[in-house]
């Protein structure tokens, strides 16, 4: 990645607030993981979460580097965000692995065990 990207100021955090939007407008925040590649992000999350139901009513979304809890400690850039196909997460999935590692695997333990089906967002400047 080079520093031109929209998303460069994101590197090196571990956690990003994702603001996504309710149909009266009103932003819901969410402290997620993400990685980056290129000009695009990936996010994991589960298939019936709350932000997934958002995104698919309205991809908009604002970003902003956070801590675990949602505490922002930068700027908010805007972005357009879809939900991928399984085929089309799978580059998702791997940049995520890459950067968070054993705990990523943890997840995924954890996600066979619940049943759950995590999804991969992918998120553009806008």
């Amino acid at each position: 990645m080079t520093e031109s990207t929209a998303f460069a100021y994101l590197q090196g955090h571990k956690y990003l607030n994702l603001t996504t939007y309710r149909k009266s407008g009103e932003g819901v925040p969410t402290p997620v993981w993400f990685a980056l590649q290129g000009e695009r992000m990936y996010i994991v999350t589960e298939d019936n979460s709350g932000k997934v139901k958002r995104i698919r009513n309205n991809g908009k979304v604002t970003l902003a580097p956070s801590d675990a809890r949602g505490k922002v400690l930068g700027e908010e850039v805007a972005g357009t965000t879809r939900v991928l196909s399984f085929e089309e997460g799978t580059v998702g999935h791997q940049v995520l692995q890459q950067k968070y590692g054993l705990m990523y695997r943890a997840f995924g333990f954890f996600w066979k065990i619940r049943r759950i089906t995590p999804v991969i967002l992918e998120v553009v400047p806008a």
